[in-house]
Parts: structure tokens; sequence; C-alpha cells
């Protein structure tokens, strides 16, 4: 079973950067689109950011556009997550995920729940 892994996560105050990263075992990342979601207490789920396998376009909410970038790293099997200025309203656990296609059509509604699409996700909270 494929298991899609995050790190990275911490604690940091508004303006800091942090870099996630998701990894997988058993599946080569470089081969499908990639994306990163995020959900705070009390709100839905938010699509961040996506890479797409077949091109390498990305893509990313406006509330993040200028601050976070996605970026693969085929050698280490890995997707990154940069994140500068980070603002209070940036807080919530962070999930990368994928539907296992090589585009991002429609990674703002997110894949399939499930193990198999979704990592358990890491906790990132920016406060002083």
């Amino acid at each position: 079973q494929v298991q899609l892994v995050e790190s990275g996560g911490a604690l940091v105050e508004p303006g800091g950067s942090l870099r996630l990263s998701c990894g997988a075992s058993g599946k080569t990342l470089a081969y499908y689109a990639i994306g990163w979601y995020r959900q705070a207490p009390g709100k839905e789920r938010e699509g961040v950011s996506c890479i797409s396998s077949s091109d390498g376009n990305t893509h990313y909410a406006d509330s993040v556009k200028g601050r976070f970038t996605i970026s693969r790293d085929k050698a280490k099997n890995t997707v990154y997550l940069q994140m500068n200025n980070l603002k209070p309203e940036d807080t919530a656990v962070y999930h990368c995920a994928t539907d296992w296609g090589r585009v991002c059509s429609t990674w703002r509604s997110g894949p399939p729940p499930g193990s198999d699409y979704w990592g358990p996700g890491t906790q990132v909270t920016v406060s002083s």
C-alpha cells in the first residue's frame, strides 16, 4: 500500500518560513500530480497548491500566491511546499494528496478520501 507522509510542520512566528515535505514509499511521485491542502479548526479544507507531472505546471490558491512555492526533487522522491512570510491565518494541518493522475485538473476539490490518496498531515502553527 502506498502511503504519503508529510513532515516539516512547526510553530513559527509571523513573518517566518517553513518548508514542508511530502514523501511516499512504493511509488515514484514524479509521475503524478501532487497537491497540498490545509484545514484549520472549524474551517473547510482549502486547496493550497498543486504541481502537475505532465508539464510541471504549478497552481496556487490566491491566499498564498507570492508567498508559497511548490517544487519537486525527483532524486529524493519528494514534493516540497516552501512557505514564506507566514501569517497567523496560515495556521492549519497541512496534507499532501494525489488522485494518482498526471495533471492538476481537479486539485481544488481534492482527491477522494482515504489513506490511499492523503497523507496524515503535519501541523503548522503561526503565532507570536
